[in-house]
């Protein structure tokens, strides 16, 4: 199966209200006009179709933090946190501040 068959509106609002962030916000990060998440989400429970879409979504949940749960053992798809709300806050504050990129490996 495909990621774009993967995710759903539901699931993307369900990651941007766990961590607290607004539409504009996830868009901007996902690299979507606000409209098209608004658009998806509104959309519910139906599977996401463009592949390019469901590969923009992922980048935004990775941006804030969020692991996107599949399906399985009679479960249902559901997101997480890979951080805290103040850790996923503080990077991506961090990450706005500009300056001297380095590397994020730690030795």
């Amino acid at each position: 199966m495909s990621e774009a068959t993967m995710m759903t509106g539901r699931l993307i609002a369900a990651a941007r209200a766990l961590t607290g962030i607004s539409v504009d916000d996830f868009a901007t990060a996902a690299g979507l006009p606000q409209e098209v998440l608004q658009q998806m989400e509104a959309n519910g429970s139906a599977w996401l179709h463009s592949e390019s879409d469901a590969k923009a979504v992922r980048r935004g949940f990775d941006h804030f933090g969020v692991i996107a749960i599949d399906e399985s053992d009679g479960f249902g798809a559901g997101v997480r946190l890979k951080f805290t709300r103040q850790d996923a806050r503080q990077i991506a504050r961090l990450e706005g501040e500009g300056g001297i990129v380095g590397s994020d490996d730690a030795l």
